[in-house]
C-alpha cells in the first residue's frame, strides 16, 4: 500500500496497447469500497473503451488531450441526491481507483470536470441525465512514461495545536 502511495503519479502518455478487463474491474471494485458519508456510495462510472468516443471527449476538455491516446477512459459520476458530501465521496472513490490502477502496472491520471464549462458537453456525449454530476474524468492505460515530481517537506504542511504552529520532526519512512 505505502509503495503505490508513494510510486503513483500522473500519467499523461500511454502505450497503444489495449488494458486487460479484469484490470479494468480492478480499478472500479477499489472505487467501490471507498468510504462514503453515511454509506450513501453517491458514484456510478462510465467506462469509454470506444476511440471515437474518448476523441470527442478529449477534443471538449481544454487538459484532456490524452483521453484519446489512453486505451480506457472512465467519467466518474456523483448523484447529489444521495449525499450532500458526494464530492468529498467520490475524491475517495477516485484515489482507490488511481492507487488499484499503479499496483496492476497501470499508468492514470485524473481531470477536473465538475463546475467546469467541460461538465455538459461531456454529459452530452456519454448521456448522462441531467440531475447527476461529473466530478472528474479519469484515463487508464500501459504508460509510456514515468513522471517522477516529489512532494514539498511535509513539516512544511503540517501544523500543531493551531494553523501557524510549526516545529522541525523526522519525516516517517514507507517500509519497503
Amino acid at each position: 500500500m505505502f509503495e503505490a502511495i508513494r510510486g503513483r503519479r500522473s500519467v499523461r502518455r500511454y502505450l497503444d496497447k489495449p488494458v486487460e478487463e479484469e484490470k479494468v474491474l480492478r480499478c472500479l471494485y477499489a472505487a467501490h469500497w471507498a468510504p462514503s458519508a453515511h454509506n450513501s456510495q453517491p458514484w456510478s462510472f462510465v467506462v469509454v473503451r470506444d476511440p471515437e468516443t474518448r476523441r470527442r471527449l478529449a477534443e471538449v476538455h481544454r487538459w484532456g488531450r490524452f483521453m484519446a491516446e489512453a486505451p480506457v477512459a472512465i467519467a466518474v459520476v456523483g448523484d447529489p441526491g444521495l449525499s450532500s458530501f458526494w464530492r468529498e465521496d467520490l475524491g475517495a472513490a477516485v484515489e482507490n481507483m488511481l492507487l488499484a490502477a499503479y499496483a496492476q502496472g497501470l499508468g492514470s491520471c485524473w481531470m477536473g470536470v465538475a463546475g467546469t464549462e467541460y461538465e455538459e458537453p461531456i454529459k452530452r456525449i456519454l448521456g448522462i441525465p441531467g440531475r447527476l454530476r461529473v466530478l472528474c474524468m479519469v484515463s487508464l492505460g500501459y504508460p509510456a512514461e514515468k513522471p517522477t515530481r516529489g512532494r514539498q517537506p511535509l513539516k512544511s504542511k503540517v501544523h500543531w495545536e493551531k494553523y501557524g504552529v510549526q516545529r522541525d520532526f523526522e519525516e516517517p519512512r514507507f517500509p519497503s
